[in-house]
């Protein structure tokens, strides 16, 4: 309680309430300042509450508190459950009953005054079915639904649209900014008209431009559509691939298999897959079902507070009691006779389980197969894409390793060759190095000898003669040669143009042929692709309008749904709630005093009575604080009077004794002066 009060005088003291309340003051006030602080409270949740609770009689005031309690869907705590009562409490003010709503109002402001805005359009007005009989009436009453239903989507779209994101100043910037660039691009477009103006055939120039522009995104869909072909075609070839990779697993299946065992093989699959059909998928189906039901119920239902799930959850453990006391009995009834029948029945319900187990385990591996292949396949595709070609199998696979084999040896057989042509080649370069030696020193050796004859440079220039001799025979041999091959080369491109003139010439006729052929299926396929755009179109705009008609009867199908269940909860709260005052009514009726006394309404009745003998000690022990207050101030002031007066005597004491302290050492000092 004490955490509760400290609670309501925190959220008093602050923005827009701004009380000024301590603990004492607060739980001083009266029971008219305790309601009119509650309605000061309620009328910042909804402004037309803000009234002098002093200018209406208290039923009214009670009245109307209660109904914006009920608007604001309050429940009275555990200690409060007597709607009376309560109703007495509010009237009279009472601080046990005020304090929990102000803890409750306060706790929750900003949610309660969404609530109380929403509530001013969407309480719905009873109107009676003989009222409705009348047009006029159910005609009012229709357009009063759906305009309440248009201000639900309108709040929705609102509350989106707040929590979007956007705030409204950068809205504000962004359409000053977009008028800014409007402006911007109308007065350019009148700069360009009025420059347009003075060209010749302006109007002419401006249409070939829309043109060109309609041109362009033609072409931009067109190539839109070519990519779109292109996935279709990608796909196509992998769902080929998919389909070839089957058909070569089934081959290779089929080469070593027999009809006995292939029909063995369909009898197990089809076995598997009616049990999966006919037992296992409308089981799971069944559950699946079942579990959405339970969970479309539980959102269907309002929110359940504490002591809701503690009913429920006592009530589930006696069902669960019930129901294992009934199996109890079942097995003694029927033990002794179906001692046999119920020893199959375990070993039935193992075998099913059993089943059902390797049923799941057969499914998972199906799939890892299936995940498998797949995997496989985009591996496969990766390869080809890198290196172009396929992955090879089985049989292709060891042809590929025998080739390699061969190829293996051949190159090792080249290898051995290569080393006995190097290991040659390195005796050829020594041979010629030698040889090159031998003939510098011969030729040292002539050139010395010639220098002795006086015919020095003698080799040289016959050898330079001789080389040149042979270059220019070698020159007109090359001459010959070429001129003869060119003439020939002549001769044969002639023949070579005749040839492929006479062999194209049938080839071009037909060429021509196929031209006019593709020009009119063009322009046949043009005229049905805009065939085909419009009705794609129609078929377009009539499918958006089913959408729209069959999502609004969707959303009217959940709504009615949701009221259903919403008023069915409502009345099975109401039949709890009538049950448990029936059993306080026959308790209290009862006249045995012990089932009195057991009496909710005896019971809160003793704790009122003990509640007002304890604040009556409380307020005769606040009289007598008030009382003592004056006298305990007085002598409070007579002690600290009394404190600074000590403590003044105090200082007064130490400089007296510092002072004497002072005047004996200078009069130390004055002896010593004398004896000197």
């Amino acid at each position: 309680m004490s955490d509760q009060i400290k609670s309501i005088v925190e959220k008093l003291n602050k923005e827009p309430f701004k009380k000024n309340y301590n603990l004492i003051t607060f739980d001083s006030l009266e029971s008219m300042q305790l309601l009119q602080l509650l309605n000061d409270v309620l009328g910042e949740i909804d402004p037309k509450h803000v009234v002098d609770i002093r200018e209406e009689m208290p039923e009214q005031t009670a009245k109307r508190m209660l109904s914006l309690l009920g608007i604001l869907k309050y429940k009275p705590p555990g200690s409060i459950t007597d709607l009376s009562t309560f109703r007495q409490g509010l009237v009279i003010g009472s601080k046990p009953v005020i304090h929990p709503v102000l803890h409750w109002l306060l706790q929750r402001t900003n949610e309660l005054k969404k609530r109380a805005y929403l509530a001013r359009f969407l309480i719905k007005l009873e109107v009676p079915a003989e009222f409705l009989q009348d047009d006029t009436v159910a005609d009012t009453n229709k357009q009063y639904e759906d305009l309440m239903e248009a201000f639900k989507n309108l709040h929705k779209e609102c509350e989106q649209l707040k929590t979007s994101g956007f705030s409204t100043a950068e809205i504000r910037r962004d359409i000053t900014a977009m008028e800014e660039e409007k402006d911007q691009l109308i007065k350019r477009v009148e700069r360009l008209k009025k420059r347009v103006e003075t060209v010749q055939n302006h109007q002419r120039m401006l249409e070939i431009a829309r043109q060109l522009r309609v041109e362009k995104e033609r072409e931009e869909s067109l190539a839109q559509q070519k990519q779109e072909q292109k996935n279709q075609l990608f796909h196509a070839e992998q769902r080929l691939q998919r389909v070839q990779l089957q058909l070569k697993d089934m081959q290779h299946a089929v080469v070593d298999s027999k009809p006995e065992s292939l029909m063995k093989r369909l009898e197990e699959e089809m076995k598997f897959n009616s049990y999966l059909c006919s037992e296992k998928f409308p089981r799971e189906l069944d559950s699946k079902k079942q579990s959405l039901y339970f969970l479309q119920k539980v959102v269907s239902e309002p929110a359940m507070g504490q002591s809701d799930l503690n009913e429920l959850e006592t009530k589930i453990n006696e069902v669960n009691a019930q129901i294992n006391q009934l199996i109890e009995k079942r097995m003694m009834k029927y033990e002794p006779i179906d001692s046999k029948f119920s020893m199959y029945r375990q070993q039935a319900s193992i075998i099913s389980r059993k089943k059902e187990a390797k049923a799941e385990e057969l499914q998972a591996a199906k799939e890892e197969m299936s995940n498998m292949e797949r995997q496989m396949l985009q591996k496969a595709n990766q390869a080809r894409e890198l290196d172009g070609t396929e992955v090879l199998k089985g049989d292709e696979f060891k042809r590929y390793v025998n080739k390699l084999r061969s190829k293996n040896t051949f190159y090792k057989k080249k290898r051995l060759e290569i080393a006995e042509i190097t290991a040659e080649y390195g005796i050829l370069q020594r041979t010629e190095e030698l040889l090159k030696q031998r003939h510098e020193a011969i030729q040292q050796q002539l050139q010395a000898i010639e220098d002795k004859k006086g015919i020095s440079g003698y080799s040289y220039t016959q050898e330079e003669l001789e080389r040149v001799s042979a270059a220019k025979s070698e020159m007109d041999e090359m001459k010959g040669r070429t001129l003869d091959n060119m003439s020939e080369m002549v001769k044969k491109l002639n023949a070579m143009v005749a040839d492929k003139k006479s062999s194209l010439a049938p080839i071009i006729k037909e060429l021509r042929q196929l031209r006019q052929n593709c020009q009119e299926l063009t322009q046949e396929c043009d005229g049905k692709k805009v065939q085909y755009d419009s009705c794609a179109a129609g078929l377009e705009s009539n499918r958006s309008t089913l959408e729209q008609e069959v999502k609004g009867l969707r959303e009217e199908c959940i709504q009615e749904e949701s009221c259903y269940h919403h008023t069915n909860c409502m009345k099975k709260n109401l039949e709890v709630q009538l049950q448990r005052a029936k059993d306080e009514m026959k308790t209290y009726v009862s006249p045995d005093p012990q089932d009195r006394r057991k009496a909710i309404r005896e019971q809160y009745t003793r704790m009122i009575l003990e509640q007002e003998n304890l604040g009556k000690k409380l307020r005769e022990k606040q009289k007598a604080v008030r009382e003592s207050h004056g006298p305990n101030m007085k002598q409070a002031k007579m002690w600290r009077d009394f404190e600074q007066l000590m403590e003044c005597k105090r200082e007064c004491f130490l400089k007296q004794q510092h002072q004497i302290s002072v005047g004996q050492v200078i009069q130390e000092g004055g002896e010593d002066r004398l004896v000197l």
